[in-house]
């Protein structure tokens, strides 16, 4: 097995879906956000994962991009009305960051939180 090399790569959609997750797990969090960009790219994402018989992972809200080996992922969410914006983006970005990391090994550059919407009155 010498002069063999193996290297492993971890799909966008399995970055996206374990963002997604980590995100949607932090206190405050009400839901993501696909936005436009967003929508097309999942519905190109859950339409390739079901011709091939897999369920869609969970993924709207996140885009990710790839530059020299780091990832840079954004996220777009929508708060609960009792949420502290500043403080929420900030636990988005390391849940997101942590999560990504420990569950592929990938390195993340950055995380962008855009807060799209406040839900009034949901806590």
């Amino acid at each position: 097995m010498t002069g063999t090399t193996t290297e492993l790569v971890v799909g966008d959609a399995v970055i996206a879906s374990v963002a997604a997750a980590a995100a949607a797990r932090v206190p405050g969090v009400a839901r993501l956000e696909p936005g436009v960009l967003g929508l097309v790219g999942q519905l190109a994402r859950s339409g390739r994962q079901l011709w091939i018989g897999q369920e869609p992972a969970a993924s709207a809200g996140v885009r990710v991009r790839r530059g020299g080996g780091l990832l840079d992922l954004q996220i777009d969410l929508t708060l609960s009305a009792a949420g502290n914006v500043v403080e929420v983006g900030r636990a988005v970005q390391r849940a997101v960051t942590d999560a990504v990391a420990e569950s592929t090994g990938a390195e993340v550059d950055s995380v962008r939180v855009s807060v799209l919407d406040i839900e009034p009155g949901r806590p």
